[in-house]
Parts: structure tokens; C-alpha cells; sequence
């Protein structure tokens, strides 16, 4: 069993679960390797190894040294990892330390036992879609990816924009709004679903397109089937927009013409026997609870 480890920060109340994850790879005399970023952080709070570790940097370095990404994080530290796997087969474990979790759904105190799943190869593997984002001007570079959502928003606060929509290259709607989202299933649960957007299932072949604060109240999110399509013109008093992908942004011309489709590869994203959608629904977001006791 080959891993590679993850993370952007080490917070104080996680050093000891960070340990124990060490500790266990150490006895398991597991192979494992560390971002070269996040080493420097273990080191400086205090991690202790029973031999200097490897380090990886990016996708094209590690190929066949890994069979799994442990991310050490929240859900933001999940999605960094994808710019550094890319299309690499490699399957990613999300150990939540941060907050909300939907994504890196393993509990940090339930380490051991997500090791013994994965030496067992007792879990369960999701297949999550990513959307990829193509300009006459490019953008992003060859990082034009996100499993979770597009974004394309105004560029200041005074004033709304005009966003122009075709589907397969017939006119859908111009959305006269902040902005507009075209979240994945997985991304349903983000800023789409603070925006109104509905909640997709994971393994649902959809696109979700939801505008963001529109003029129009009978202006409503709409959801496609991910073979389709989407170009976005923008228009408005500035001569330039905000666009983002997952928690990345660039600012493009608004004579730029942007195409959103789903990329031609996806995220193998790895949960435990017992952790399910469904229940992920009702332990994040509350669904089914009283709380008028």
C-alpha cells in the first residue's frame, strides 16, 4: 500500500491526530510520501517520523509511486489536491480536519480504522464528474478544471451584469444577475445550494446552472445532462469579469466567449462502507432534525 499525504495547515488541535496517522504508517511499514509544501509544516509542529520521508511535488512526478492521496483537511484542502493528481490513477481519502466535510468525509478520529479499510480494500469508490472551461482567450492554463463549480460574476458592486446563455448552441436565457453558477453533482452542495440551487446526487449525470442573485424572481436554476454544451457572453458597465473555478479566479475581457462543458476525466474519490450521501445530507445539513427540541 503506497500513499501520498496532503495538506495546506497543521492546526495545533490536529498535531496529535497527524501524529497517530505517522505513527501507524511507521508500524504498518507502509510506503508513503508528503507534498513537499506540507512537510515543512509537519516538521515545524513538531511531527515526528522514524525515517526522513519523501517528498512529491506535482502530477507529473509520482505516477506509479502512489495507489492513494490522503488529504489532511477540510473540503478546500480535497479540492487543492486535484490540481496536483490531475488525471493520475490515484484514489483520494479525505480526513477531515477542518469544518463541513461533504467531501473529506473520514472523521480524524476514525484514522486507524480508514487505514485498515484501505489495506483491506474495504470502501467504497466514487467516480465524481469535474467540469472543464475552454475561452477563445484561454484561462487557467491547463489547471481549467473544478469538481465543483464555474463561476462567471461581476467584476465590482454597483451594478448587475447581462450573461448571455446558449445550450448546444441555441439560446437558453440572458441572465440579467450577479453572476452565474454551473456547479457538478458534487458541487450541488456548495455555492449553488447558497444560491438557491438544488441538491444533485453524486452519481447523477447533470450539470446544474443556477443564477446568482438575478433581477428576474421567475428566473430559476436549471439542470442539464453534463453532454451538453454551455457558452457564456457577458456584457455589463465594466469591460471585465470575474471567473472562478473551485476556489480559484482569473478576470477576463467581456468580449470573451466561454464554453463550460464536463472534462474527459474524474475524480476517484474513496468513502468509508458505512458513509453514504444520504447520510451526509442529514448529519451536515440537519436534514430530518427537530429543532424545536
Amino acid at each position: 500500500m503506497k500513499l501520498g499525504l496532503y495538506g495546506r495547515v497543521l492546526r495545533k488541535q490536529n498535531i496529535n491526530f497527524v501524529q497517530l496517522l505517522i505513527d501507524s504508517l511507521d508500524s504498518k511499514e507502509c510506503s508513503y510520501t508528503i507534498h513537499e509544501s506540507f512537510l515543512p509544516i509537519m516538521n515545524e509542529c513538531g511531527i515526528k517520523f522514524k525515517a526522513e520521508p519523501k517528498t512529491f511535488i506535482y502530477h507529473p512526478n509520482f505516477g506509479d509511486e502512489m495507489d492513494y492521496l490522503l488529504t489532511l483537511g477540510g473540503d478546500g484542502t480535497l479540492l487543492d489536491s486535484l490540481r496536483i493528481i490531475r488525471k493520475q490513477d490515484v484514489k483520494v481519502l479525505g480526513i477531515n480536519m477542518g469544518r463541513m466535510g461533504f467531501l473529506a468525509t473520514v472523521n480524524k478520529n476514525e484514522i486507524q480504522v480508514a487505514l485498515n479499510c484501505l489495506e483491506k480494500n474495504d470502501y467504497v469508490l466514487d467516480e465524481r464528474s469535474l467540469v472543464e472551461v475552454n475561452t477563445d482567450k484561454p484561462i487557467f492554463g491547463d489547471e481549467n478544471f473544478a469538481l465543483n463549480e464555474f463561476t462567471i460574476y461581476k467584476k465590482d458592486t454597483s451594478s448587475m451584469i447581462t450573461v448571455h446563455t446558449y445550450v448546444n448552441g441555441e439560446f437558453l436565457n440572458s441572465y440579467w444577475a450577479d453572476g452565474v453558477i454551473v456547479a457538478t453533482p458534487t458541487g450541488s452542495t456548495g455555492y449553488n445550494l447558497s444560491c438557491g440551487g438544488p441538491v444533485v446526487e453524486p452519481k447523477s449525470e447533470n450539470l446544474v446552472l443556477t443564477p446568482i442573485a438575478p433581477h428576474n424572481l421567475n428566473v430559476r436554476p436549471i439542470v442539464l445532462n453534463d453532454s451538453v454544451e454551455i457558452l457564456f457572453d457577458a456584457e455589463g458597465r465594466s469591460d471585465h469579469f470575474i471567473t472562478t473555478l473551485d476556489s480559484r479566479h482569473t478576470v477576463i475581457d467581456s468580449d470573451a466567449k466561454v464554453i463550460v462543458k464536463k472534462a474527459d476525466f474524474k475524480l476517484k474519490l474513496i468513502r468509508l462502507p458505512d458513509s453514504t450521501f444520504i447520510k451526509s445530507l442529514r448529519s451536515k445539513l440537519m436534514w430530518g432534525v427537530d429543532t424545536r427540541n
